[in-house]
Formats: structure tokens, sequence, C-alpha cells
């Protein structure tokens, strides 16, 4: 199991284990508002009934009768709103009631009977009232809360993504210079190996020709340190002619590549289209997207590109008829680490999304792909 399929699946664990802990909260919650209804409405028949008792009284039982506590049980109730109708209809009493208009109390009244609300009858009236402000409060809870631990994860995830993407940054700096720097030594001591070699082999020409094709291949090598040596500062750009510097790389690849595999580009004599970059950063790009080709239809196929623009932007298509990407892999292939072959490390794709969307101010994606049938990138530049 690769790294990225093993990270989907973590994600998807926490995922579940998010939702489990939120049902879990929800039935909890709904539990207790359910008890709570319960006490409240007891509640508001304890309060019918002092009512009640308070309403009969008269002058013979209060010499044997105390209603303090009827008349704290009345007062008891500050969060429950209540509403008395009489059998005409008509409102007799309210209490914790916001708006305390005749209208709006009936209105209130007709919006309780819609709801489905069970008054509690009594003798010639019927008591309405509703849930406290903090039976609904409650009832929201889980809500608040989904939305706190998302919120939470969120903001958590973010935090420590950026956090990693930085530590990643620097070791790609850190390990890109001290490449280019390891390098910078042996390449020297060759460069004077060789001019030694030339002058005390002067006169012979086999070796001389030997000699140039060495030297050829150090300033490849000398290409690469200094790539290297760009990543993490800021790149030079400069203006250049998309097809030419497109061109350029065709070129060196086929020479590199088998007879079997053609090449289709557009011409380095097409009319210019100038962009900024970086060339020996952008040769870098093009020359991966090329091997990765290559590599994917196993010496055999085609591989062509396509330059186009609008306004803004040139558009650079580069496709082949290799094995294709799955659909599910389109971003994964940029991401540090993957790879399908069996030896590098995964770094090509990934390096080349660096290049152009953090020192090229563009984009670089893949179009389209089929199994079996090929793959098209796309990478957009803007405009000179």
């Amino acid at each position: 199991m690769d790294i990225y399929t093993q990270k989907s699946r973590w994600k998807l664990s926490l995922g579940i284990a998010g939702v489990i802990i939120v049902i879990i909260s929800m039935v909890y919650t709904n539990y207790l508002t359910g008890k709570l209804a319960d006490e409240e409405r007891n509640k508001a028949n304890i309060w019918v009934l002092a009512m009640e008792d308070i309403n009969n009284f008269d002058e013979e039982s209060s010499q044997f009768c105390d209603y303090t506590l009827h008349t704290e049980i009345l007062k008891s109730n500050q969060t429950i709103p209540v509403i008395v109708v009489n059998d005409r209809g008509g409102i007799d009493f309210h209490v914790n009631c916001r708006d305390t208009s005749t209208v709006a109390l009936k209105r209130e009244v007709e919006k309780m009977k819609e709801d489905g609300v069970e008054p509690i009858q009594g003798f010639a009236y019927s008591i309405y009232y509703k849930e406290s402000s903090l039976l609904k409060l409650l009832r929201f809870f889980p809500f608040v809360q989904l939305v706190l631990i998302g919120a939470f994860i969120s903001f958590g995830y973010l935090g420590f993504n950026n956090a990693r993407r930085a530590e990643q940054n620097r070791v790609w700096v850190g390990m890109a210079k001290e490449t280019a720097h390891q390098l910078g030594t042996p390449i020297s001591a060759i460069i004077a190996w060789i001019e030694h070699l030339k002058m005390i082999r002067e006169q012979d020409g086999e070796a001389q020709e030997v000699l140039n094709e060495l030297r050829n291949d150090v300033n490849r090598l000398e290409l690469i340190a200094d790539r290297f040596s760009k990543i993490g500062s800021a790149p030079k750009l400069e203006a250049i002619n998309i097809y030419e510097e497109l061109d350029q790389c065709r070129a060196y690849m086929q020479r590199r590549a088998s007879r079997k595999v053609a090449f289709e580009f557009p011409g380095a004599d097409n009319a210019p289209k100038m962009v900024q970059v970086n060339p020996h950063l952008f040769d870098w790009v093009i020359e991966n997207l090329l091997r990765n080709a290559l590599d994917a239809m196993e010496g055999s196929g085609q591989i062509s590109a396509e330059i186009y623009d609008d306004n803004d932007f040139v558009y650079i298509d580069i496709s082949d008829t290799g094995k294709g990407i799955p659909a599910n892999k389109f971003k994964t292939v940029f991401q540090p680490g993957y790879t399908t072959k069996k030896r590098g490390w995964g770094l090509g794709l990934s390096l080349a999304k660096r290049i152009i969307e953090e020192y090229h101010n563009g984009k670089i994606f893949v179009k389209r792909s089929e199994e079996g049938q090929g793959t098209t990138f796309t990478i957009q530049l803007p405009k000179a």
C-alpha cells in the first residue's frame, strides 16, 4: 500500500469517526430534550393546578388554606411561555410572551394549533404553552457542536498542512542547494582534467573528439547543478519564444529516445508567442514530461505538442500514447514520492508543479487521460 492510499484511508476513517461522534451527540441530546420537554409539561400542569386553586379562592376557604405555595409556583415560571384561552377564544391571561398585544397572542395561539400543540384543558379554558428558550437552544446544540467541531478540524488541518508544507519546502530547498554544492566540486575537477588531457593529447584527433563529447556531458552536469541551485530562490525570468524553446527540448530528448517514438511538435518558425520564463527551469519541466511520456510508452508510440493562447495566457499541451493515468490519480501524480516506476523517487512532476506554479505564476495539470490510450498534460503560462 503506497503512502497516498494509506493517507486516504486515514482520512476516511477519521471522517467516519467524526460522523459517529455527531450521531451519538445528536441521539443523546434528543434524549435530553425529550426528558426536558416532559419536565416542562409537568411544570405546566402544576402551574395550571396552582392557578385553578387560586381562581377557586373564596373567603370561607381562605381561613383554612395557605396559598403561599401556589403563589410561588406561579411566580417560579420564568421561562415557559403560557397563554390562557377561554371557551370564547379570548385571551384571559399570558406569561413570558415577547409580544403581549392581543393580535400577536391570538396569532401565536393559531401557530401553536397548526404545529400540533396539545393544550391543557381546564374548566371553560385551554392553556397553550411553548417550549422554553433553553429547550430550543438544547435542540440546536448538536448542530452548533457539529459546526464547532468542523471549524476546529478545518483550522487544525489547515494549520498542520501549512506547517508540513513549509517544512517540506525547507527540506526541498536544502536538498536542492546541497546537491548543487556537492556537484560543483567534482564538476570543476573534471573540467580541469579535460582541459589538461586536451593539452597533452593535442595531436590526437580521436582523443580530442572524445574529450569534446565529455565536455558536452560536463556542460549538461553544470546545467543540472544550476537548476538545483535555483530551487528556493526567485529565478530570473526573461521573454522567450515558446516555439523555439519547446523545439530545443524536443530535439534534445528525441536524440535520446527510441527510433520507434515519433515526435509531432510545432515548428520553431511559427509566429512567435512570447512568455516570461527561466529557460533552464522551464526546460527541466518539459524534459520531465517527455521522459515520463517515454517511460509510459515503453519505447514505442507518439509524443505530440500543441501551443495555443488567449488574451492573457499561452497553453502548451503535451500528449503521449502511453499507459494513461487513472482519473482518481490526476492530482496525486504531482505529490512528492508518488511513482509507478520500479526506480526513481517520484519527484519529477512534483518539481515541475513547483517550478511552473511558484516560480512562473502558471499552472500545470492533467488535461485528459485514458488508461491504455494516453495522457495530455497542460502547462499554462502568462504572456510576456
